[in-house]
Parts: C-alpha cells; structure tokens; sequence
C-alpha cells in the first residue's frame, strides 16, 4: 500500500515536482502525418492500438504484420487490417460506442515511438482491403482512421527497458505457456496439449479462426 497522503490531485502539484517542457516538446504535435511520420509507419512492422467503450473501460490491442501493413490513405487517414485473432472483438466493439483511438507505431531497432490519435471506422471495402491481403489472406475488416493529431515520443523508456538489447532481456525459461495460462484462468474446450499444437501452427502462417 502506500501513504493517501502523498497522491497528487492538480497539475500545480505535477509542476512543483517536474519542470516546464523545452519549447520543441509543446510544439511537436501535428495535426497530419508529415514526410517523418509517413515514412515511420511505412516501418513500422507492430502497432499498439488505444481504445475505450462507452463507460471508459480502456484496451489496449497489439497489431502486427510486415512493415507498412498499416495503409496511408493520405495524410490525415491511415487504414489497419483487422487480421484474424480471438475474435473477442474488443477494439471492434470499442470503436462502434466510442470512436476515438490512439496508435503508437513501433520501429525495431529504434527507441522513438510515433504516436497517432484520432476517430476511427470499421470498414468492408473491397478495394481497401485487397491492397491489404498478405500471405494469400485478405483481411474481412479495416479500422480506418481519420488523424487529429501526430507526434513523435522520444526514446528514453525504450532505452531504459533494453527492448531491442538481447543482452538485457530478462529470462524466461520459467515463464508459463500461453496455453498453460488459459488452462489456469479460463473454461476451455480445449486441453493444454491441444492449444499447445493449434498455436504452434501460428508459426507457420495459418490462420487462428
């Protein structure tokens, strides 16, 4: 636990204890992708998407693909395929009560992270989603979204966390399955053994539906 004493409750109490930002840092936010941004996401092989239901519970999703799997529609649009997964829908779902999202691209290699928010669609156009088809794959939905704002985060947390330091990572040897974890905290029709060969096949392309 710790002391209610010491919770901060104002940004005048943030201020007292962390300065003012340099003037570059107040100034960074776009309202479009620019040529960096452009460039950056066509990268960009993992993004985490940001989104909340109508009561404000808050998920985060990961998406990822070959780099540029996130389509740049112009500079204010970008589309991301929806790709098959455990079709809890939870972005999906999201986005239809409350359409505003954030995306924060990552580059391996690099500790600056480009950030994106905006409002959001969940689309079927056939011709988006043919330019989006990989491995034989065509994905059945896009989340389309229309950019407010854009920014590049500097890199310091990725360089404390080691991400892209193999050196640094920590072992993991000891660290349950995924499918030992939904064996322990879930009802499934599934045993272990089973989840085990089915998630195995993720490696070699095939899909989770």
């Amino acid at each position: 636990m710790f002391d209610a004493r010491h919770v901060i409750t104002s940004v005048e109490e943030l201020r007292q204890l962390v300065p003012p930002p340099r003037p570059a840092q107040v100034t960074k936010v776009l309202p479009a992708l620019d040529h960096h941004g452009r460039r950056w996401i066509e990268r960009s092989p993992f993004v985490v998407l940001a989104s909340a239901d109508a009561d404000g519970r808050m998920d985060l999703s990961p998406k990822g693909d070959p780099a540029g799997f996130v389509r740049i529609l112009d500079d204010r649009t970008v589309a991301i395929p929806d790709r098959p997964g455990n079709r809890r829908l939870d972005t999906l779902r999201n986005v239809l009560e409350r359409p505003r999202v954030a995306v924060m691209f990552l580059v391996p290699g690099r500790g600056e992270v480009l950030r994106v928010a905006g409002r959001a669609q969940v689309v079927t156009d056939p011709e988006l989603l043919a330019t989006m088809e990989e491995a034989g794959s065509r994905p059945l939905l896009a989340m389309v979204v229309a950019i407010d704002e854009a920014m590049f985060h500097c890199g310091k947390s990725v360089i404390r966390s080691g991400l892209w330091s193999p050196d640094r990572w920590p072992a993991i040897d000891d660290l349950a399955s995924y499918a030992t974890c939904l064996a322990d905290q879930t009802t499934s029709d599934e045993t272990v053994e089973e989840m085990e060969a089915r998630f195995a096949t993720w490696h070699q392309g095939n899909e989770l539906y």
